[in-house]
């Protein structure tokens, strides 16, 4: 699967999409869910949670393993993804779409632009 061109991505696996609002969506993307195998949980973090880069906020169980996943920027977590508790394996199904994991208010600006563009990602981090 191709990694969409309107994302920014993290070296370990994350994907990050401006609303255009002033928030964003954080997922992880396909290379990661196939890697881990059949998600069977996620446990996401609490809106209103203040979480750094870097930072481990969601941890994702598979079949195979548990997995941490780092905000990719600073920020506060607006919402969660809630519908994962009771069908987890839509990350599996639809990394960049319906398997999307919290939406974020950014605390810095322009940080995300910092983060591996699509092609970046594709030839080192997500490369198959």
């Amino acid at each position: 699967m191709d990694n969409p061109a309107d994302l920014r991505y993290t070296a370990s696996h994350e994907w990050l999409r401006d609303n255009g609002d002033g928030t964003v969506t954080v997922g992880i993307t396909f290379h990661a869910q196939d890697a881990l195998g059949e998600l069977v949980y996620v446990d996401l973090p609490q809106p209103g949670r203040q979480v750094s880069a870097g930072e481990a906020c969601v941890v994702v169980e598979s079949t195979k393993a548990a997995s941490d996943v780092y905000a990719p920027v600073d920020g506060e977590v607006l919402e969660v993804n809630a519908a994962l508790a009771d069908a987890p394996q839509t990350v599996n199904e639809s990394p960049f779409a319906e398997g999307w994991l919290f939406r974020l208010r950014p605390s810095q600006p322009g940080q995300a632009a910092g983060l591996l563009s699509a092609a970046d990602y594709s030839a080192g981090p997500g490369a198959a």
